[in-house]
C-alpha cells in the first residue's frame, strides 16, 4: 500500500487586485505558497467584476456573484491570508478579514511595506485579528512549511477573549 497523502490546507488570500503590479505581486505568492496549500485567490478562482460586466451580467448580478463565490471560498479555508500592504488596507480584504475572524479561521498577514495609517501602526480591528503579520515573504514561507507539516498548526482560534 502506498503514501496516504494528506490533502493540502486550503489558504484564502485575500489582497487588493486591480492593478497589474497587484495581481502579478498575488500570483506571485501564491505560487510560492502553492507546495504547502490549496490556495483560492480570487483574481483567478474566482471571478473579478470588470469581467462579469464585459460578459453581460448586470452590476448587480456581477456584485452578487462576487460577494458568494468568494464567501463560500472563505468558509471553505483553514487560513486566510490578508496582504496589507499599501497606505491603508483593501476594503474588500478588510471585510474578508473580518468574516473570516468570526468564522474562526486562522488569519494571518503580510505586511512587507512599512507605511501605516495609525502612528501606533495598523487599525487595531486588522491587528487583533490576524494571528500573525509577516515583514518578508520569506518568513510567510517559512511559516508556510510549518503549518504545511503540522508543526505550526493551531485549533481555529476563538473570538472571545480570555476570561470572557
Amino acid at each position: 500500500m502506498g503514501d496516504l497523502k494528506m490533502p493540502k490546507p486550503y489558504l484564502y488570500f485575500a489582497a487588493p487586485l486591480f492593478s497589474q503590479a497587484e495581481k502579478e505581486f498575488n500570483c506571485h505568492v501564491r505560487d510560492l505558497l502553492s507546495p504547502y496549500f490549496d490556495v483560492f485567490l480570487p483574481q483567478e478562482d474566482g471571478a473579478l467584476i470588470v469581467d462579469l460586466l464585459r460578459a453581460g451580467l448586470t452590476p448587480d448580478t456581477a456584485k452578487r456573484y462576487v460577494f458568494k463565490n468568494d464567501i463560500d471560498a472563505i468558509k471553505r479555508a483553514d487560513v486566510l491570508l490578508i496582504i496589507l500592504d499599501g497606505r491603508s488596507i483593501d476594503e474588500g480584504a478588510s471585510f474578508e478579514l473580518g468574516f473570516a475572524y468570526a468564522k474562526g479561521k486562522n488569519c494571518i498577514g503580510l505586511q512587507t511595506d512599512a507605511r501605516r495609517l495609525l502612528p501606533i501602526g495598523n487599525n487595531p480591528m486588522i491587528d487583533e485579528a490576524v494571528e500573525r503579520i509577516f515583514s518578508t515573504v520569506g518568513e510567510l514561507l517559512h511559516w508556510a512549511r510549518e503549518y504545511a507539516e503540522g508543526t505550526e498548526r493551531k485549533s481555529p482560534i476563538s473570538i472571545h477573549p480570555t476570561g470572557a
